[in-house]
């Protein structure tokens, strides 16, 4: 068994390789993967919650354990923490372990990047995030590597928290703001959610023609960041349909199911994606397994060209 650690993982991942992971991912589960149901759990205290998510294709398989502790930031530690695990095909058993707690953030955003490189307009310009947390951040880098985006609406429950955030968005090159919801989305070109809401963050009258909107938060049941509203006036596209409408933001989408178009269907060329500039979409992205075993492979290399 090999092993790569959190430190390892942290300074070998990029955006490029992340997206390039992510895109691989996207469209290998519409085509030979299988994804398994994932298993959602919680830890000695309830509030101390961890998924499994796993999947496999005809040359790899494996799994990602991601937890979340929210009490860690009072002992210096993130809240969030990833392991992926690979396997061995021909004897089952482990053959890599790599701790990815920041690749995580990563191959999370790299999703919904990919998914606006291909629904968002392509002078979408001003970008509005729900969110102040490490996530959201890494949404908004990896959201300006593929459109020119010239300002950050940032939505905060906290405005001290925002104010911060706006600050560090700065601090990476990109102009930023604090706006209120209704505000942010009615000038938006692209908005982002990245919280763990369990209630519609906005109106969805708010949302104006040509907005794409990528809800990343929803990654459970009861979870919920989009107006159920929006869904009648969207396209509507997710990594994995038939995860999205148990755990992701579609869950809450009552109407014909078959309007749910797999991003990956999108990007073989075998389903269409935005249709006119007026048109407003949506991605779900619930998060699936194959993002982790395919970054996983990508570190592996990396990892291995460093160590020869």
């Amino acid at each position: 068994m090999k092993f790569i650690t959190e430190e390892e993982s942290a300074a070998l991942v990029t955006h490029e390789m992340a997206y390039a992971a992510a895109r691989e991912a996207l469209c290998a589960v519409v085509e030979d993967a299988v994804l398994f149901p994932a298993v959602l759990a919680h830890g000695t205290a309830p509030t101390n919650r961890f998924s499994i998510k796993s999947a496999s294709t005809g040359s790899f398989a494996g799994l990602k354990v991601g937890s979340f502790w929210p009490g860690n930031p009072e002992i210096g530690l993130p809240r969030h923490n990833s392991v992926i695990l690979l396997f061995d095909q021909s004897i089952g058993r482990v053959e890599w372990v790599i701790e990815a707690g920041k690749v995580n953030a990563y191959r999370t955003a790299a999703a919904d990047a990919v998914a606006a490189d291909v629904l968002a307009r392509p002078d979408a310009s001003l970008l509005a995030v729900f969110g102040a947390g490490n996530q959201a951040l890494f949404e908004c880098l990896a959201i300006s590597r593929i459109r020119l985006i010239t300002q950050v609406l940032v939505v905060a429950r906290v405005e001290a928290k925002g104010r911060e955030f706006v600050a560090a968005l700065e601090a990476e090159g990109l102009k930023a703001t604090l706006a209120d919801a209704q505000g942010a989305c009615e000038r938006a070109d692209i908005i982002v959610t990245a919280t763990p809401a369990r209630a519609p963050l906005f109106e969805a009258e708010w949302v104006r023609p040509g907005t794409h909107i990528a809800s990343m938060g929803s990654d459970a049941a009861g979870k919920q960041e989009l107006p159920p509203a929006l869904f009648e006036r969207a396209a509507l596209f997710c990594d994995y349909p038939a995860q999205a409408v148990v755990m992701g933001d579609l869950q809450h989408f009552t109407g014909d199911r078959n309007r749910i178009t797999a991003l990956g269907d999108v990007l073989l060329g075998r389903a269409e994606g935005r249709t006119s500039p007026d048109q407003i979409t949506v991605f779900d992205s619930s998060g699936i397994a194959l993002q982790d075993l395919t970054i996983a492979r990508s570190l592996i290399t990396a990892w291995e060209r460093e160590n020869a």
